[in-house]
């Protein structure tokens, strides 16, 4: 009698575990630009959804200014910048506020209108996107709905052909 009773046991607690898992992530759930709040290099500044440009193509970066995928990401991002420039590029770290200003001051990052660099002070967005890798990209259309994400380096011909595919649609 006791074996089967930790059969159950084991079996219960196996399909708790199942439940948990089968949630979808809260960007799944929640498929629109989500509500962030990013301190800005300037270190006063909040860049808030509220405050991201409406009826323009969207990308959320979340990066690490010492991850080689990530600058390398932003390097093929900047060398493309000519098929991203109607695009608003919104990149988001968690690291040191002096580490995102020095990837800022590196990739001169000022002389892009369309690029906003902010510091995820909350960690708010790993988890809304459950990242397992970076860089990590969200691209969102001029509705501010999802069109896909991305993990880690991604071509910028892919980029524009996500965005392209979602307006054909």
């Amino acid at each position: 009698m006791k074996y089967p009773l930790l059969f159950l046991i084991l079996l219960s607690a196996l399909s708790v575990h199942a439940q948990k898992d089968s949630i979808d992530a809260p960007y799944l759930r929640f498929p629109v630009i989500p509500p962030f709040d990013l301190l800005q290099t300037d270190s006063s500044t909040h860049l808030t959804k509220d405050k991201v440009e409406k009826k323009r193509n969207t990308i959320i970066m979340f990066f690490s200014p010492d991850c080689p995928h990530c600058q390398h990401q932003t390097e093929d991002m900047l060398a493309g910048m000519d098929s991203l420039k109607d695009v608003q590029i919104i990149m988001a770290t968690y690291q040191p506020f002096e580490e995102m200003t020095g990837f800022y001051k590196k990739y001169q990052l000022a002389k892009y209108p369309n690029i906003k660099l902010g510091r995820d002070a909350t960690f708010f967005l790993p988890p809304y996107y459950r990242m397992k890798s970076l860089p990590y990209l969200a691209l969102y259309n001029k509705k501010g709905n999802l069109v896909t994400t991305f993990e880690g380096n991604q071509k910028v011909a892919a980029i524009v052909e996500a965005f392209q595919k979602d307006r054909d649609n």
